[in-house]
């Protein structure tokens, strides 16, 4: 199959493109003249490579219909961390997604998959399930949540079938250093003291490997339609998983449980029901674990090199 991806050069991105070269997909990317690629090192030479940005779709038409994508992939989006998730640009990322779900449509791509989040469905007491009403509570929710929306009835209109995956928390070898898992294994690499909240959010990791398979399955698996959550089905106490990193990283150093306050809106539960995602056959494969243990080290050979060069 022809697959053309946005957002390959980011984390999850990157692993996806990875998943579907080694299944034997042909794959095109698109890429800022000025992207970092440092995450596809390994796959750049087999990559049809795409130069642009989704601001600019018009320039993208000519070399995406002389690809003649079977499916388009969209896992770029503006502004996913910090401050940005309430940032003005939100709404800019909704324009690009069905501006590249029309593109898609005229270069004769017949699957549309797209990138959704579990900021969508706001706070939840429970697993969430696909059907719960949706009530994000940031830009950055309402924009995945209305991108994802139009995008399919788009898709519906033009005859494509269309699937919308909500990610949960994932992790994993390569993630940005801001996140929770990056973020302490520098730290405690470091000696800093780690200040944490008491620790008593349910909090479920999916490595970036099992989140890349359920994105390949649903650009591949015809039945795949509609709505999907991709996330870990078991969600620990977040106090069990910060120390099973520390014990990997630093056995001896103290966490600070409790020195920081819970937000207004800290969410407690966040764990997602994925019975629609396991229907088609999807199953995660990497234990917390093992794949806490791979992304310890790979930190620790990756720090190795940069010190070494």
């Amino acid at each position: 199959m022809r697959v053309f991806v946005t957002g390959a050069s980011g984390f999850l991105g990157s692993y996806l493109v990875a998943d579907l070269l080694a299944r034997g997909h042909e794959v095109a990317v698109l890429l800022r003249p000025d992207s970092d690629r440092r995450r596809l090192d390994e796959t750049y030479d087999r990559l049809h490579v795409i130069p642009g940005a989704l601001e600019h779709l018009e320039g993208l038409r000519g070399a995406l219909g002389a690809f003649g994508p079977e499916a388009v992939v969209h896992m770029a989006w503006r502004g996913v961390a910090g401050s940005d998730r309430n940032s003005p640009v939100q709404a800019a990322n909704i324009a690009d997604t069905v501006g590249l779900a029309e593109q898609a449509a005229e270069a004769g791509a017949k699957i549309f998959v797209g990138a959704g989040s579990q900021a969508e469905y706001g706070p939840h007491d429970r697993a969430i399930h696909e059907d719960d009403t949706p009530r994000p509570t940031t830009l950055y929710g309402m924009a995945k949540l209305a991108a994802g929306s139009m995008a399919m009835h788009f898709c519906q209109e033009r005859g494509m079938r269309a699937a919308w995956l909500r990610i949960f928390s994932t992790y994993g070898p390569k993630d940005a250093d801001y996140w929770l898992i990056p973020s302490m294994i520098r730290n405690l690499r470091a000696k800093h003291h780690m200040a944490l909240t008491a620790c008593e959010q349910r909090w479920g990791f999916l490595h970036a490997r099992d989140a890349a398979a359920a994105f390949r399955l649903a650009t591949t698996q015809p039945d795949a339609s509609g709505i999907f959550n991709v996330g870990s089905p078991e969600a620990p106490p977040l106090r069990e998983t910060v120390t099973k990193l520390r014990d990997l990283v630093d056995p001896g150093a103290t966490l600070g449980f409790g020195e920081l306050a819970y937000r207004p809106d800290q969410v407690m539960i966040l764990a997602a029901n994925v019975s629609r995602m396991t229907a088609l056959g999807w199953k995660p494969e990497v234990s917390l674990d093992d794949g806490l243990r791979e992304t310890v080290n790979w930190h620790d050979t990756t720090n190795s090199s940069r010190k070494s060069s």
